[in-house]
């Protein structure tokens, strides 16, 4: 009987369409060009599904690099408050309209390149945010949900115009994710 459910269970599976693999990431500003990232759908499945729903919503779309810290990370992701062309001064504090997630914390380090979930002090306050690391970050490993790599365009992340002070607020004109698509 078990092979009969395991079979059924995997003929069911195969008829799903398929999952999201990746995303692109048309970034322009200081930083010009395409961010490829394979999403871990094994690692954190609820994250992944987000961060492709609201891709494909176009939420991510003009969204800012609102966070940007010079050999640490460049974060993105504030479909609230983070919108060029809107009052900046809040981007970084907002979400999307959707509940925020439990952490999906996974064994995969925090190296260059990683894609992590941003949060507020809660493990469990995850929301829309993410954030690219431009230099490993050990003391992140299993405090934050990783979500993806990027497997080209690092040199566009290099390129993304930092931020000041403690913060890594970015001041003036930041880098814009103009376009996020999904690829299967």
């Amino acid at each position: 009987m078990r092979k009969l459910l395991l079979s059924a269970a995997l003929s069911t599976l195969a008829a799903l369409p398929a999952a999201a693999t990746g995303l692109k990431i048309d970034v322009t500003g200081e930083a010009n060009g395409t961010v490829t990232i394979d999403l871990f759908e094994d690692a954190a499945p609820l994250h992944v599904a987000r961060i492709t729903d609201l891709a494909r919503s176009g939420a991510y779309d003009n969204v800012v690099f609102h966070r940007v810290i010079q050999g640490f990370m460049a974060q993105t992701g504030d479909v609230e408050f983070g919108k060029m062309g809107s009052d900046l001064r809040k981007a970084g504090t907002g979400g999307s309209d959707q509940p925020d997630l439990k952490a999906e914390f996974s064994d995969r380090p925090f190296e260059r390149g990683t894609v992590g979930m941003a949060r507020a002090a809660s493990p469990d306050s995850a929301n829309s945010q993410f954030f690219i690391m431009f230099a490993p970050a050990p003391h992140l490993d299993g405090q934050y949900t990783v979500v993806g790599k990027v497997t080209s365009g690092m040199d566009v992340v290099d390129n993304i115009k930092r931020g000041g002070g403690n913060t890594g607020a970015v001041a003036g004109q930041p880098d814009v994710m103009t376009k996020v698509t999904v690829t299967d």
